[in-house]
């Protein structure tokens, strides 16, 4: 593997890390992969574990994920006749749970942040820790949006993720792309890096791959056009700039609009089936 960038852990510790191109999968590592990858979630800044509507930033992210929640939801909906079993993984606060157990799904979470299992149990959600408390269940839905990237020994947990779905299941997954136009105009200031907590990042032939190992195949792709602008004003708060919200809005439309064309939106939605 050789050496794609270098950029730093800009919420948190400052640190700086390397993203290695595997050429085969067309996807980038991080390293050095930190064995105490828990320090670095330990933040007020890290949003995605809290409920926090303080600042701006924090709101307008809330915002989105409101809309989001809705638009996840209907996706699912449309690929399934008759509404069962649920299994959201990096459930973070429960907030995808409430909607698919409101939606009908007999929803159950798994989320490894203690702090996020104490917002979700605030809500009545009560999330598990980790995959091996579900007793071998099978589901009919598996979801991670944007969790794929946080998790360690990626091809044990694929493995061990495909093994709890049923036979006529649906795998549903969200990550970002290191392909898009955003990505590639920012560069190691790009938000979606999110190193160190980000340990791979994927591109539409890596995903492809990975689950074909698994006998499992991309059977849609969806774009999440908000990622575009979200990722742009972090990716511009960290260039320093003061006019972060009107440039991110022209980069992140000039990134969706390339996308139209390109299919490599900020970040994308994979459906998952197992092969006939």
């Amino acid at each position: 593997m050789k050496l794609y960038l270098k950029t730093k852990d800009f919420s948190v510790s400052g640190e700086t890390f390397e993203l290695h191109r595997d050429d085969d999968l067309d996807m980038l590592i991080t390293q050095p992969q930190p064995e105490d990858i828990a320090k670095y979630y330990e933040s007020e800044n890290y949003i995605s574990h809290t409920d926090a509507q303080k600042t701006f930033t924090e709101k307008l992210y809330q915002a989105v994920k409101r809309k989001n929640l809705k638009n996840k939801i209907q996706l699912i909906d449309n690929q399934v006749d008759n509404k069962k079993s649920l299994l959201d993984i990096g459930a973070g606060t429960g907030d995808f749970l409430l909607v698919a157990q409101n939606a009908g799904f007999i929803a159950v979470g798994v989320e490894p942040n203690d702090k996020a299992r104490q917002f979700a149990a605030f809500k009545g959600v009560e999330l598990n820790s980790d995959l091996e408390s579900l007793g071998g269940k099978n589901f009919q839905v598996i979801t991670l949006w944007h969790v794929l990237e946080h998790l360690p020994n990626l091809e044990e947990q694929i493995s061990s993720i495909v093994s709890l779905l049923e036979e006529d299941g649906i795998l549903i997954i969200a990550v970002p792309n290191f392909k898009s136009f955003d990505a590639k105009h920012y560069g190691n200031h790009w938000a979606a890096y999110d190193v160190p907590r980000h340990l791979w990042h994927f591109s539409k032939t890596a995903i492809t791959k990975l689950f074909d190992k698994h006998k499992i195949e991309v059977v849609s792709i969806h774009p999440m056009w908000f990622d575009a602008f979200y990722v742009s004003m972090l990716s511009e708060k960290y260039k320093g700039n003061k006019l972060y919200l009107i440039s991110a809005f022209f980069v992140g439309l000039w990134s969706n609009l390339k996308a139209c064309f390109t299919k490599e939106h900020s970040s994308l939605i994979y459906v998952l089936k197992k092969k006939k």
